[in-house]
């Protein structure tokens, strides 16, 4: 039967990893992470691209594992085998098991399977540890959902988690050993600002960034911005980032025709701005540097992980959020304002304290910037690194996962 190009391309990929493991046997382990992958747009594919790089940077490169619903023939560098399917399953174990660890990026949906879960199908056929990095810890799951994550449990060598708060639900609610969770914070690129770059306009501007889709809140600080009529000049809220692609796919861009809908409802058309692209890591600290105030008015009441709270931290804000828990565990120190959800009422009052405090709002971005110093990229990768490290000389298989 002839041969595929992507048997080819697989075959070449494999013989090059079996080469390098000739050629340095006394090296670092050998690294690869299973994630969705830019060009996806999707919180998990940018971080692993970021969390591959920094690893990479600190001294030992890391292959991707791409997850991929079709094939994408423009890839980045770092991936060696796409996976598109159930069909898939045996070539990529065969991948991964060429490897000395593997870093498992996890998130319900991402792979296929109801809830994602023919992971497990794959994971029984692994035969080297596996640093599963869970992105969500649900308290109350679906059995499937805890079926999914017992398997993830048992089919891996270390779990991390990503807020402490993380970690004890995980403990709490799932059959874990505790010993075998580690923390380590999400990264963020260097955004932090200083007095060359800072522009701050006279009257406060709001941020909030990152993929835009419903849950994320932004309605509650378009009708913060009606209660403010007494700041001039006007508040002024800026919200970047493109509509998340799955919900473009579902209803196209109605929640950001509404957005602007109600903000012309309110009489507040000229203080939102919708910047509808992406925006990389310069361009957006272009834009942190012009505004005064980070504001993450989430709906969600679970969410232990936010990748834009660390950025917002990094930063040095101040910062506005809702009591969800991974915003609770770094702001409720005093580094930031915590806001009931679904309130415009203590949006408006939380921007005011801080347009009127300045030596308060000061005080805010001075510990937010102490308190991030180990959220930068380099840090978290080096930390990856020293995880997969201590793990790889362990010979020891996970136990084999049985499958009902």
């Amino acid at each position: 039967m002839p041969t595929t190009q992507t048997e080819e391309f697989i075959q070449v990929k494999v013989s090059v990893v079996a080469l390098r493991s000739l050629e340095t046997p006394d090296m670092d382990p050998r690294i690869v992470m299973m994630s969705t992958f830019p060009p996806t747009q999707c919180g998990i594919a940018t971080f692993a691209q970021s969390l591959s790089g920094a690893m990479t940077s600190a001294g030992s490169a890391v292959d991707v594992v791409q997850l991929a619903q079709s094939p994408t023939f423009m890839r980045p560098d770092a991936v060696v085998h796409q996976h598109r399917s159930s069909a898939d399953i045996s070539r990529t174990s065969q991948v991964l098991n060429s490897y000395d660890v593997i870093v498992l990026q996890h998130e319900f949906g991402i792979y296929g399977g109801d809830d994602g879960i023919e992971l497990l199908d794959m994971l029984s056929l692994v035969r080297v540890p596996v640093i599963t990095v869970i992105h969500t810890v649900l308290k109350t799951p679906t059995l499937r959902q805890r079926f999914i994550i017992q398997g993830l449990i048992a089919a891996s060598t270390v779990l991390v988690t990503m807020t402490n708060i993380a970690r004890k639900n995980l403990i709490a609610h799932y059959e874990v050993a505790p010993e075998m969770v580690q923390v380590i914070p999400h990264g963020s690129p260097d955004l932090r600002r200083n007095d060359e770059a800072v522009s701050f306009t006279s009257g406060p501007r709001l941020l909030t960034w990152g993929l835009i889709s419903r849950g994320k809140g932004i309605e509650w600080g378009i009708q913060a911005l009606a209660k403010l009529s007494d700041i001039d000049p006007k508040v002024q809220y800026v919200v970047a980032g493109r509509t998340h692609p799955n919900v473009v796919a579902l209803e196209g861009e109605r929640y950001r025709e509404s957005l602007m809908q109600l903000a012309s409802d309110l009489g507040v058309s000229d203080q939102l701005h919708l910047v509808n692209e992406y925006l990389d890591d310069s361009a957006l600290a272009q834009l942190i540097a012009s505004a005064s105030i980070f504001l993450l008015p989430y709906d969600s009441r679970d969410q232990v992980t936010s990748g834009v709270l660390v950025e917002a931290m990094v930063a040095g804000g101040p910062v506005i959020a809702t009591r969800f828990p991974h915003a609770i565990e770094v702001l409720g120190r005093g580094a930031g304002v915590l806001v009931s959800h679904q309130s415009a009422d203590e949006i408006a009052e939380a921007v005011r304290h801080i347009h009127h405090n300045p030596v308060q709002a000061e005080h805010m971005r001075t510990l937010t910037c102490e308190l991030s110093v180990d959220y930068l990229w380099p840090a978290v990768g080096q930390s990856y690194l020293e995880l997969a490290g201590s793990i790889s000389d362990k010979q020891s298989s996970p136990p084999a996962l049985a499958i009902a």
